[in-house]
């Protein structure tokens, strides 16, 4: 049960202490108090940050109380100008499970996770959004996979291609069952980032663009990224054999990086010599 625990009642009072300690009021454009004895904002000060009584946010932060709602822990996580990893230890520590989910528009790759896709070449690799928007690739992605820099932004998404690019759909050995995988797998993860009003739109589009679509997206179907193994009709390579694994990126739930390993030293040669 959430807060059952003294320890954890115990982690929540340090970790609103020491959050409240590392802001000043004139951060938020508060009156500078005259010498205190402790450094940051007063309870008080948090409390009508957050439009809570000072009273019951006292208790909260001394283990005293009963389990905060989620509202509550929202408020206080905005007063504190917590950090999303930060608030989502505000809500295990107060709830005891993970907060709703909120979806957020991908802000592209840092020059840092860029390095770590060109450093994986030869094997093909992406960063993908929750909604399957390709923001960075490496050059064998680009090869292999497909010229994502050739295309417009709004126009590198993966369902986008599958559905809409006979390139793309050329060079799929099953190009139904990769369809239905991919639209099943996009369901999930639109939902599980809180996307779905997100992506009504681009949905809208393909069901009347595309036929196949309309009739898979109604089918309700839903499957994991995780791992498997792709076959490609290369139009120069000819035959590709790809293993492949989806990774979580830490700090951005928004985010997701697929590498495609060659399966054979063939593989890796064929796909070494277009490089």
């Amino acid at each position: 049960m959430a807060m059952s625990s003294v320890a954890q009642r115990a982690q929540l009072s340090e970790f609103l202490k020491n959050a409240r300690g590392r802001l000043t009021p004139a951060t938020f454009g508060l009156p500078q108090p005259g010498r205190r004895r402790t450094p940051g904002l007063r309870r008080e000060d948090v409390a009508a940050l957050a439009g809570l009584s000072a009273t019951w946010y006292t208790w909260l932060e001394q283990g005293r109380g009963g389990a905060p709602s989620a509202d509550v822990l929202d408020r206080i996580a905005r007063a504190l100008m917590l950090t999303d990893v930060e608030r989502e230890h505000l809500f295990l520590l107060g709830l005891g499970r993970p907060p709703e989910v909120r979806y957020r528009e991908a802000e592209g790759v840092t020059p840092r996770l860029q390095r770590v896709l060109d450093a994986l070449d030869p094997s093909p690799a992406l960063v993908r959004t929750s909604t399957w928007d390709v923001v960075a690739w490496n050059r064998g992605a680009a090869a292999v996979l497909g010229d994502y820099g050739a295309l417009p932004p709004e126009k590198r998404n993966i369902l986008r291609l599958i559905f809409l690019d006979p390139r793309m759909r050329s060079m799929q050995y099953d190009w139904r069952s990769v369809a239905r995988f991919v639209v099943g797998a996009f369901r999930v993860d639109a939902a599980r980032a809180g996307a779905t009003a997100q992506v009504a739109a681009l949905v809208e589009e393909l069901r009347a663009s595309s036929p196949e679509f309309e009739a898979m997206w109604s089918e309700n179907d839903v499957s994991a990224h995780g791992e498997g193994v792709k076959r490609l009709k290369h139009p120069i390579l000819g035959e590709l054999r790809l293993e492949y694994s989806a990774f979580a990126i830490d700090g951005r739930p928004d985010l997701a990086m697929v590498v495609y390993n060659p399966a054979t030293p063939e593989d890796l040669e064929k796909v070494r010599s277009l490089l």
